[in-house]
């Protein structure tokens, strides 16, 4: 067993997200560029606040050691802003890509003026209220993931419902970075499909409601990762999970999209358009947007 599961990482590139702040855009850049090659499998590591030269060596010496230990070079995946720290993890045994560098020098020469190469800078100020926003819209999604304080779901944008692993978590957090919305997450039960109803919590939140489901195959095989040789991750539970989650959807006649090969980004403006919420969050990036313009 042991040899059969180093054989299955060593299949794994691993995928490294390097940044001076939260990593946030190194992950959105950096799976965006991933999402490019289906037929590939990864394994992403997230470095965040890489901020010193004595933690961009520490960075260093993770990315090393996984290049050691894998027969797949990694990828890294760098926003850092200080050529210091920036070159250190240039000398990983890594593809390194800089997301940072690669754009800032054509900037640089079409303004024709040095960037500041500050680290946390930003046009947005935290009295904007947009901004404001869009931070208590992050503070409650990540406290109403996974089904908790269901009696908070009338405050909610969105809720999305569906199987364990689906992908409601972080089709939850990219609804509420990058709309602004408050979205909370229900993962239906072994008890909740004795039922042939949905739970009465999303029964009285319907008109909010959408439903998120993904192929047997690829949930069975997510669902090993994290809990191998187990009921739980085998094809017969995936299969009957998800057709008991689809047929409870199909009665509650609510909009259901599948995760297994749509982005993350694409699923979350189908929700937004299919309970029309679009048009209302941008206008509120455009208002952004000039807000920052009239503020240079």
């Amino acid at each position: 067993m042991a040899d059969i599961e180093k054989h299955q990482s060593d299949q794994l590139r691993k995928v490294f997200f390097v940044s001076d702040r939260t990593g946030l855009t190194a992950e959105s850049y950096g799976k965006c560029l991933l999402a490019q090659f289906p037929d590939l499998e990864f394994e992403t590591v997230t470095l965040a606040f890489v901020d010193t030269v004595e933690k961009a060596q520490h960075a260093l010496e993770q990315i090393n050691t996984a290049s050691q230990e894998s027969k797949l070079e990694p990828v890294v995946f760098s926003t850092l802003v200080n050529d210091d720290e920036q070159s250190i993890i240039e000398s990983a045994d890594a593809c390194v890509i800089s997301l940072f560098h690669s754009f800032i020098g054509s900037l640089e020469s079409f303004f024709g003026v040095e960037s500041s190469h500050k680290q946390g800078v930003s046009r947005i100020s935290f009295s904007d209220t947009t901004y404001q926003r869009r931070l208590d819209a992050i503070d409650f999604s990540l406290v109403h993931d996974d089904g908790v304080r269901i009696d908070h779901y009338a405050e909610a944008d969105v809720i999305l419902a569906g199987v364990s692993r689906c992908g409601k978590t972080p089709t939850s957090l990219y609804l509420a970075m990058n709309f602004s919305l408050k979205v909370a997450n229900y993962p239906l039960t072994p008890e909740d499909m004795e039922s042939d109803e949905l739970p009465q919590c999303l029964q009285d939140n319907v008109h909010k409601l959408v439903g998120l489901t993904i192929k047997p195959v690829p949930l069975s095989r997510i669902r090993r990762q994290r809990r191998p040789d187990s009921d739980y991750s085998s094809l017969e539970i995936c299969q009957a999970e998800l057709q008991k989650a689809q047929s409870m959807f199909d009665k509650a006649d609510i909009p259901v999209f599948e995760t297994t090969d749509t982005s993350i980004e694409e699923i979350s403006s189908r929700v937004v358009r299919a309970l029309g919420l679009g048009r209302e969050r941008v206008r509120e990036s455009v208002l952004m947007f000039n807000k920052t313009i009239k503020a240079r």
